[in-house]
């Protein structure tokens, strides 16, 4: 098998209804198709909309950017929703303006991985094929 035959990975970005700030989000997505990575970027879904989303581009991982607040609420509810629909292995990343104390949490309902300000774009895509490469 040459690589070009090999499966590219799928991303899901996105942002939540809440954000209106996308600056970070169009970047990463750049950075992962620089990378190799398929990036299938949306704006503004709810927590149905992303796993739907996911469901229809058959993913292997989702992102979604947060500034705003509202992450440990809407990242359950997503973690929720893919495991009801039998997608539970599906890492959820999240990124943005996440508070260092909500980090624990995230991670305990689920989050594969928290990346905030500062975050190496390179950090991120290590994560993404570390987590995804078995099922490829």
């Amino acid at each position: 098998m040459k690589a070009d035959d090999r499966k590219k990975i799928r991303v899901l970005l996105t942002k939540s209804q809440l954000d209106g700030h996308d600056r970070g989000v169009r970047y990463l997505a750049r950075k992962l198709r620089e990378a190799g990575i398929e990036v299938i970027f949306t704006r503004y879904r709810s927590p149905g909309e992303i796993v739907n989303s996911a469901l229809q581009e058959d993913v292997d991982a989702i992102g979604i950017s947060f500034s705003v607040g509202g992450h440990a609420v809407i990242s359950g509810k997503v973690i929720k929703s893919l495991q009801e629909k039998g997608m539970g292995n599906i890492p959820l990343i999240i990124g943005g303006i996440i508070p260092g104390d909500d980090m624990p949490e995230l991670l305990r309902i689920g989050v594969s991985g928290v990346f905030g300000p500062g975050s190496r774009a390179g950090e991120v895509v290590e994560h993404i094929r570390t987590r995804v490469a078995k099922d490829l």
